[in-house]
């Protein structure tokens, strides 16, 4: 959420960022709203003023004995109207409120400007695309191939968008996943998290996901409670409305959980395979922060997914979002986006975000600053990596001639010390 004081004495700031992300929301009836609850705030302080004056007049009154029946009405009527405008102004604050919520964050300032992700930019790449010597199958087709993901049965049991990983394909994700967690807390000092799959709306709002993404997200029925579309819902909350030590921060978190996503903008668009699913699994990393080093926490964590990356041995690239294509509450955010041999293209396995102190206004995130004054959070975070475009690129990338898949050196010790996926889809 955004700094009631920036919409009112820097409207276009809040403008432009609007134009910059092509937001069809107008600022000017927000802005109304925002000045005609300044106007009944006046109005209400001078009304109080003027009871308060009244009330002086009824106690001399009365301490002379003489009749203060007509200054008792005059307050009783002021009271009455005193009443009514702060009925008013709390129906305004609650509308006030709603449209807030619906803003987007401000890009930063190193945010290039554009409408959409063909004006992102690439930052850099890492490696080069394997060089295969047949015609790379994609990864639906491995999997059926080799029976390590089955779709049909997930489709019988579930519905579409969802996947079975059977015998080596379920242990080459959970080799992935403890991969991950291993490097993210022996060696960029994160602290591993297991949290509740299921939050609340609060929370939701908390992160920025409700109001504008309520449709895609999965409810608990007659209950307050969502599947989680990310584990930075809940781990960002843990701290929702705490108050941390300068000493403490930065915070620095990594969890692995299942995530779930109608994909309700998404329908017809890469439904085949496992990069678009309605139940994935990711591990997240998630930053709590002081304003002033921020996004230099933000360069560090998007070198702790690249390190993931290299060592798995794939070809990557780094693009920085555009304003047009940033997601609601980020500031500034890097897609790192991975190559898939079997369709040819790259696939962003990762988005690492600078919220700056967004989300931490909307859930209450504040810290001591040195100066013991209480002031906002920098909250941040990045998935990974999220294992539905990661297992796909390694199946691919890795792919041989015989239909078997070789096991990157690093993931080796998580599944036995085994070198490969036979053709017959057995470890060998």
């Amino acid at each position: 959420m955004l700094d009631r004081k920036l919409l009112r004495e820097n409207p276009e700031v809040v403008r432009q960022a609007l134009l910059d992300r092509h937001s069809a929301i107008q600022l000017d009836p927000i802005l109304e709203k925002e000045n005609r609850k300044r106007e009944l705030m006046t109005q209400v302080e001078k009304l109080k003023a003027e009871r308060n004056q009244v009330s002086e007049a009824v106690g001399k009154k009365k301490a002379k004995r003489e009749d203060a029946a007509a200054e008792i009405e005059a307050s009783r009527v002021l009271g009455e109207k005193i009443k009514s405008l702060g009925d008013d102004l709390d129906v305004l604050e609650i509308e006030l409120n709603a449209v807030m919520l619906r803003i987007p964050n401000i890009p930063h300032a190193s945010v290039p400007r554009g409408a959409g992700s063909e004006e992102n930019v690439e930052v850099r790449r890492w490696g080069s695309a394997p060089i295969l010597e047949f015609s790379p199958k994609p990864h639906w087709e491995l999997g059926e191939q080799l029976g390590i993901l089955d779709f049909e049965r997930a489709t019988k049991i579930s519905g579409a968008r969802f996947v079975v990983y059977r015998g080596a394909g379920a242990r080459l994700e959970r080799a992935l996943i403890q991969f991950m967690l291993d490097t993210d807390t022996q060696e960029g000092g994160y602290t591993e998290i297991i949290p509740p799959l299921m939050v609340n709306q609060a929370s939701m709002q908390g992160t920025g996901q409700f109001p504008n993404l309520v449709n895609d997200m999965f409810r608990v029925q007659d209950e307050d409670l969502y599947l989680i579309p990310t584990a930075e819902v809940p781990v960002t909350n843990l701290h929702r409305d705490e108050i941390l030590k300068y000493s403490e921060l930065p915070i620095k978190y990594a969890a692995y959980t299942p995530c779930f996503r109608k994909e309700a903008g998404s329908y017809g668009k890469d439904t085949k395979g496992i990069v678009r699913q309605h139940q994935f699994n990711k591990v997240e990393l998630v930053k709590i922060t002081n304003p002033e080093t921020s996004y230099a926490e933000l360069e560090s964590l998007v070198g702790d997914a690249e390190k993931l990356l290299q060592r798995l041995g794939l070809h990557y690239r780094v693009m920085l979002l555009c304003s047009g294509d940033l997601s609601f509450s980020a500031a500034k955010c890097y897609d790192l986006e991975v190559w898939h041999a079997g369709v040819n293209r790259f696939w962003e396995v990762s988005s690492c975000s600078n919220f700056e102190d967004f989300q931490a206004r909307r859930a209450g995130i504040r810290f001591k600053d040195k100066e013991n004054k209480t002031r906002l959070c920098h909250t941040l975070n990045g998935s990974g990596l999220a294992t539905s475009r990661l297992l796909p690129a390694i199946m691919e990338n890795y792919q041989q001639p015989d239909g078997s898949i070789l096991i990157p050196e690093v993931l080796q010790p998580y599944v036995g010390g085994k070198k490969k996926i036979g053709k017959d889809g057995n470890f060998e």
